[in-house]
């Protein structure tokens, strides 16, 4: 019998209003998918080969798209799935503190080449109480206004980690925390690369599973709320979108990276999960313009997506012209004709 994960899955039906739940089943040796109605119990989805769907999106708490139905994964369907991926999902909370936040580029490309991806991402700017609220196990330390100061001192970038060892790892790119013995004995470390001392060292790691479970509730709350604010100026800028597609080739370090070093401040910075209704409305202007309209929703809901606040003069000529034509084969002649 082929290997196969279960997964519990929702899917909201938009003509009937409905909360749809199915059973979700991945067979790794042929990616075939399958799925059952938990409801009318019967097969919904026979056992039908999905090249689109691939083993590092199935994990809890992710969106997936299956034949135009984006589903959230809600839960392991049985117990061998979860004692077969559980462990390598591992999740911690990894801040970039305000003297990195240039180097956002960098980082993620360092986070992918640890073998660990980003599934949120916000940039925020804490307050005073914040930043100690977050500190609070540090705050009979000699160090902690200086500390809480600094971190609510400029914009910070959290995200959550996942990955084997996620915590681990993590904390092993970050290097020691003074950056002054990182740069002597983890040259390549993040802190060793970007960081100036204990407190200005760059980025910050969860030290422990209980404390990336706390940590993450801060920044990214399960219940209600949306934690701290995001840090919109919503002048002279435009907006960039980096598409699931690239999310998923790992390219978000390098795009980031190219951004910042053309001149442009990335002022705000947020990961999301767009459904079909949010995508269709946000490309609504090109509804009846392009033919590749419905190929552009598809993909825009097919999987996480970056947003980021573009901040500069002219923003939306000059970055639409350092983005270059919307399809690379019209991009590689304009080359040829220059």
């Amino acid at each position: 019998m082929d290997e196969r994960f279960a997964f519990l899955a929702e899917w909201y039906d938009p003509s009937a209003a409905l909360l749809r739940r199915y059973q979700l089943l991945y067979y790794p040796k042929d990616g075939s998918v399958e799925m059952f109605d938990m409801k009318n119990q019967r097969t919904f989805l026979r056992r039908t080969k999905f090249d689109e769907l691939h083993p590092e999106d199935l994990f809890v708490g992710n969106r997936v798209n299956i034949f135009s139905r984006q589903l959230n994964l809600t839960g392991y369907g049985d117990q061998y799935t979860a004692n077969k991926l559980g462990s390598k999902k591992e999740r911690t909370l990894a801040m970039i503190k305000p003297d990195a936040v240039t180097k956002v580029g960098n980082i993620i490309q360092m986070i992918y080449d640890a073998n660990l991806i980003v599934t949120k991402a916000k940039m925020t700017k804490l307050t005073w109480k914040q930043a100690a609220d977050f500190y609070m196990e540090h705050q009979s330390k000699s160090f902690f206004n200086n500390l809480v100061q600094f971190v609510s001192s400029g914009p910070v970038i959290a995200m959550e980690l996942m990955g084997d060892e996620a915590v681990t790892t993590w904390r092993k790119v970050l290097g020691p925390t003074d950056s002054g013995v990182a740069q002597k004995d983890a040259a390549n470390s993040l802190r060793g690369q970007f960081g100036t001392d204990g407190t200005k060292n760059a980025g910050h790691g969860s030290d422990s599973l209980a404390s990336a479970a706390r940590e993450l509730e801060f920044f990214f709350p399960s219940t209600t709320g949306h934690g701290p604010s995001n840090t919109a100026k919503y002048s002279d800028c435009t907006c960039c979108i980096i598409k699931p597609h690239a999310i998923s080739e790992a390219l978000t370090g390098k795009i980031l990276k190219s951004i910042i070093e053309n001149g442009f401040e990335i002022s705000a910075l947020q990961m999301f999960n767009m459904d079909r209704v949010n995508a269709e409305e946000f490309l609504e202007v090109y509804k009846g313009v392009v033919a590749e309209y419905t190929n552009m929703v598809d993909e825009l809901c097919s999987g996480p997506c970056m947003a980021l606040e573009i901040h500069a003069t002219d923003a939306p000529r000059t970055f639409r012209e350092f983005c270059g034509p919307a399809d690379p084969v019209q991009y590689f002649f304009k080359i040829l004709d220059g």
